[in-house]
């Protein structure tokens, strides 16, 4: 039975649709940073994602290759993430999104070095015939954080967030968003197979205590 992140963590990935205080590890994971609407068609965030997929199944697939990953096990590659902001912006703002910064991510397993990250890059760019040198090792500390699980589009987003923002206020704790803590973005549905109004989607805020 392959390692599922999704089941051996639920913790972080199963939050209820009500908020919740959790202290995320720190992990790594492949990451691409990007400017722009994420629905344009064949834009910037697309081939993020394409370069993410490329590399994470490169790993995954690596015990039929000659490349031994040391400690290997097994595994389903976890879903897709991402860490959203806009210059100047407090909170998001929906109706323009040209305007998103995102860095979207797929975390990496404990046993994947940066040495293997390099080998995957190269050997999924050869492959696929994509270039992936956009993808970097990064290594990410969340700690402290607020998260919910929203059920619907992502333009419905505030609603959920405003009830993370309530609880927060409630429990004596603020937001503590700064360049390196992000509003964050954990994608449990397939959007070309799920309607959106079921799409599940874990938001998860850093937070501090007031």
């Amino acid at each position: 039975m392959a390692f599922d992140f999704k089941k051996e963590y639920k913790a972080f990935y199963s939050p209820k649709n009500k908020p919740e205080i959790v202290t995320v590890p720190t992990a790594n994971y492949i990451a691409v940073r990007g400017k722009g609407n994420p629905n344009e068609e064949g834009g910037a965030y697309q081939q993020a994602v394409s370069v993410l997929y490329a590399i994470a199944y490169t790993l995954k697939m690596s015990y039929k290759t000659d490349h031994k990953i040391e400690s290997f096990f097994e595994y389903v590659v976890p879903p897709l993430e991402g860490f959203w902001w806009q210059d100047d912006v407090d909170g998001v703002n929906y109706s323009d999104k040209s305007t998103f910064h995102w860095i979207s991510v797929i975390r990496l397993p404990d046993f994947v070095t940066r040495k293997d990250f390099d080998w995957a890059v190269e050997t999924a760019s050869k492959k696929k015939k994509l270039d992936c040198s956009s993808a970097e090792f990064m290594t990410i500390a969340e700690g402290l954080c607020v998260q919910i699980m929203h059920t619907g589009p992502f333009d419905e987003e505030p609603a959920t967030v405003a009830l993370m923002d309530a609880y927060l206020e409630q429990n004596g704790y603020c937001n503590d968003f700064n360049e390196n803590r992000l509003h964050h973005e954990i994608y449990l549905s397939d959007a070309r197979k799920v309607p959106p109004e079921k799409w599940k989607t874990v938001i998860r805020h850093p937070i501090k205590k007031v």
